[in-house]
């Protein structure tokens, strides 16, 4: 198989640059065959993992390793400190002028994450909505504290049972900015993300990874484990004093900061991590399954993938 040949030099056309997103659940995979496609294709990763973003949350959000980062120029790793301000709409830019800048030089570029939300905007963009009111939003913010999250969910539950299939019902955040949307428009948060996609200046191939649950769930049960034997609690130790900060409002460390609080002991907080991980991996295959251009592939399907890229992509030389 041959790499790339780079032969234009200017900006090129929208009918040969192509973006390949590679999505799927959580241990799936992803880092692994992102590296592979990327090496074989002569081309660059961004990654679209939302937690990923934050350098001091190496070890609980599973960075590509070392080598693999080595073997491939990456973006939007460990970028970011966990008391920095970012977002969605932020990525969306930021991810656009970095395209804009590998574009003139590879023909294919690979997106890659399980952040659904993320993926979606670079892809289509982010959907016109509301910006928030700070009374809401300090309102909302005082029931989670006087009534938990729990109040949270039921009221999101109330107002929106469409979004409350896809997104991450123990992220606070997420839970307080669909319920700002809600209350302010009077309309479901989840139909106003649904607007028509922005033009883009690339292509957009999309191949999704997909396993058996009961291997997925074994891979994710693994993979926690060797997240903890590799230092994990250490880190989280290190982060505690964010832990308000929104980066840290994630899934695992907020289950290791309650053992830390002395709410929960060790072997439950391992445990509850295990679990919410295998509840969000099938939330993410609710939303990806949702989109009908993604084209499904077994985790050792490289080969194939590189086949479908190859014919979409007209820079591509056999």
């Amino acid at each position: 198989m041959k790499g790339i040949q780079i032969t234009v030099k200017a900006r090129m056309t929208i009918e040969n640059k192509l973006l390949v997103v590679l999505c799927g659940p959580t241990a799936s995979g992803k880092t692994a065959v992102a590296v592979e496609l990327a090496n074989s294709l002569k081309t660059e990763i961004l990654s679209a993992d939302s937690r990923q973003f934050y350098m001091e949350m190496k070890i609980g959000t599973a960075f590509p390793s070392d080598e693999q980062l080595a073997m491939v120029p990456h973006h939007f790793i460990g970028h970011l400190h966990v008391t920095d301000n970012y977002n969605v709409s932020r990525f969306e830019k930021d991810a656009l002028d970095r395209l804009d800048v590998l574009f003139n030089t590879y023909p294919v570029v690979i997106l890659t994450g399980g952040s659904g939300l993320y993926l979606h905007a670079v892809c289509e963009g982010i959907d016109i909505l509301p910006d928030p009111d700070p009374e809401l939003r300090a309102e909302l913010k005082e029931l989670l504290a006087t009534r938990g999250i729990e109040a949270l969910q039921e009221k999101l539950l109330e107002l929106d049972p469409v979004y409350c299939q896809v997104i991450d019902m123990n992220n606070a955040s997420r839970l307080v900015r669909a319920l700002e949307v809600c209350i302010t428009t009077g309309l479901p948060y989840s139909s106003l993300r649904n607007q028509k996609p922005r033009p883009r200046q690339f292509t957009v191939l999309k191949l999704g990874l997909e396993l058996d649950r009961n291997e997925l769930n074994q891979r994710i049960n693994e993979r926690v484990d060797q997240m903890l034997a590799r230092g994990w609690l250490d880190e989280a130790r290190d982060l505690y004093k964010f832990r308000d900060c929104n980066a840290l409002n994630t899934l695992g460390y907020k289950e290791i900061f309650e053992h830390f609080a002395e709410k929960m002991f060790y072997r439950d907080a391992v445990e509850k991590i295990k679990t919410n991980t295998r509840r969000y991996a099938k939330r993410q295959m609710t939303w990806f399954r949702k989109d009908k251009d993604i084209h499904w592939f077994k985790p050792g399907d490289v080969s194939l993938m590189l086949d479908m890229i190859r014919k979409e992509s007209p820079s591509q030389e056999e």
